[in-house]
């Protein structure tokens, strides 16, 4: 699987636990810087960062993606749609929580979130 990282770099520590959860060997991580500019729109701003990224039409919509997104929530969401164009669905996603009590602050990963597993049983409920 590729990570695609919009959050701080992952460490190894981070990297064995998403292979832990996945069960599928974290092949590459792809880092993408995501600094923002307040002042100006964000969807020519989600629409470049994806562009970073420097997937083909074809990767998108073949590659094993998991996506660490970015913390701020109006840039998560605005590429989560971006992507969703892209790739033909949800990609999953990765939840990082603060470790209890760390000094500097760290993260580990909680959870893989399936996100276009959750899209499909919201459905039914419609």
């Amino acid at each position: 699987m590729i990570v695609v990282n919009f959050s701080h770099p992952l460490t190894d520590e981070q990297l064995a636990r998403l292979e832990s959860l996945s069960g599928e060997p974290v092949e590459r991580t792809l880092e993408v810087s995501t600094q923002f500019d307040h002042a100006a729109e964000f969807i020519p701003q989600v629409v470049a960062l994806a562009n970073a990224v420097g997937l083909t039409s074809a990767e998108w919509q073949t590659l094993p993606l998991l996506i660490v997104p970015p913390a701020l929530n109006f840039i998560a969401v605005t590429l989560l749609a971006e992507l969703h164009g892209r790739m033909g669905y949800f990609p999953s996603c990765v939840r990082l929580r603060p470790v209890e009590g760390a000094a500097p602050p760290r993260y580990e990963i909680a959870e893989i979130l399936p996100l276009n597993a959750v899209r499909d049983r919201a459905r039914r409920r419609r």
